[in-house]
């Protein structure tokens, strides 16, 4: 059965058919963009002619655009190449307890720009919203001559509550009950929504990076501030009733541990942390760039400081991920931040050694990858929070040329 017989079923309305198959189109842009009117025909089930009408549409609504086919020995005339606006942008913003992180991401997922402002102290919510409206005012001559800004994401390491972006608690930067969404929209003049920054995570490698297309993935991000966590499956992101699923920062790893900001005792994030890895490689917050290569080389000595610490965090990790493997059997792991640094030193294999009596089945389902989007990787998760809406229902965006007849 076709796209089109699909969309044409009992009780729904041309008008419905019609947002069905512009989101069908949009979201291939999005995600798989550049692809030919070709690719799209065959991906959607839709014919050739309503496909160059609903691609005219969403030009239309400066939502992709199209550039000359790549070059080919068929017959006949190749088909163009249609890729999402790259002139359609969210502001995304990862706040950290080293550094303000802001950046102007397209849709389609590319960072155009960034912008890191590191903190001399943790910023408080006050400091933060100006900081962040600072960097903005700053943008501001370049996103009105050359972009439509849709809004700005945040991806707070914290529990933000999903139905207004209030952040809760955000142990390490200090925040509670933080209204910054709300402040920071008020400031800007922007829709702004926030997100806890490992489900921006999980959703980035979802679409763009190291899990598209697995069904069911976890995410775990290791940054200055801690360990968070996102779980999907099938390409949507699992937020649980509140939207707080996915803590796993806080799994007891060591029942004799240190005490956690949550109130625990040996969370994992409380054993894993990224200055332990830096000092014992003897480098400090301002080195975090250098220590990939610092633990690499650590490693090739296995009686050096960095090589026991790395074989200590991964142990810990490793009873982290015994209990979310059995917990979930996801089919992929995804690793990010320094926690990607763990994994590409010790390898996939030396991650799973660690698993121990995780149960057969679902042992032997999982693969464990290192992020793929590096440090773009939150703030591409937290644009995609405000490209959401248009994705889900292109008409959203108002015609700004007539559509050209096809």
């Amino acid at each position: 059965m076709s796209g089109e017989e699909v969309s044409r079923s009992p009780g729904t309305t041309l008008d419905v058919v019609r947002r069905q198959n512009l989101t069908q189109v949009l979201r291939l842009a999005h995600r798989d963009g550049p692809i030919s009117r070709a690719e799209l025909t065959r991906a959607t089930g839709l014919n050739r002619s309503t496909v160059g009408g609903l691609v005219s549409e969403l030009r239309a609504r400066g939502l992709v655009e199209e550039s000359e086919p790549h070059p080919t020995r068929k017959v006949g005339r190749p088909s163009p190449m249609v890729v999402a606006a790259d002139d359609t942008v969210a502001i995304a913003v990862n706040p950290e307890i080293d550094a303000v992180d802001v950046g102007i991401v397209s849709l389609g997922g590319r960072v155009i720009r960034r912008v890191r402002y590191k903190n001399e102290r943790i910023p408080t919510p006050t400091e933060f919203v100006n900081i962040v409206s600072a960097i903005v005012d700053g943008m501001r001559p370049e996103l009105d001559a050359s972009y439509r800004t849709l809004g700005m994401g945040l991806a707070v390491p914290g529990l933000v509550r999903r139905e207004d972006g209030r952040v809760l608690l955000a142990p390490h930067l200090g925040w509670r009950e933080a209204p910054v969404s709300a402040i920071l929209a008020k400031v800007t003049g922007m829709p702004v929504v926030a997100g806890n920054d490992a489900s921006c995570g999980v959703v980035a490698e979802s679409v763009f990076g190291a899990a598209r297309g697995v069904d069911v993935v976890v995410y775990l991000n290791g940054g200055a501030s801690g360990i968070g966590g996102g779980i999907a499956q099938g390409g949507t992101l699992l937020m649980g009733a509140g939207g707080y699923a996915g803590e796993y920062g806080h799994t007891l790893v060591e029942s004799a541990g240190a005490a956690c900001h949550c109130g625990a005792i040996g969370c994992l994030e409380t054993e894993v942390r990224r200055d332990a890895l830096l000092r014992a490689v003897g480098l400090n917050d301002a080195d975090v760039d250098r220590l990939p290569a610092a633990l690499a080389l650590a490693w090739r000595e296995p009686d050096s400081a960095g090589a026991r610490e790395v074989r200590r965090q991964v142990a810990y990790l490793g009873i982290a991920l015994r209990n979310i493997v059995n917990g979930l059997n996801p089919r992929r792991v995804v690793l990010g931040g320094f926690l990607a640094t763990l994994l590409k030193v010790v390898g996939e294999a030396g991650i799973a050694s660690h698993l121990g009596v995780a149960l057969p089945g679902a042992r032997y389902d999982v693969g464990f990858v290192a992020a793929t989007l590096g440090q773009d990787v939150l703030l591409v998760g937290a644009a995609e929070m405000v490209f959401a809406p248009v994705l889900e229902d292109p008409t959203l965006m108002p015609l700004e040329l007539e559509p050209a007849t096809v």
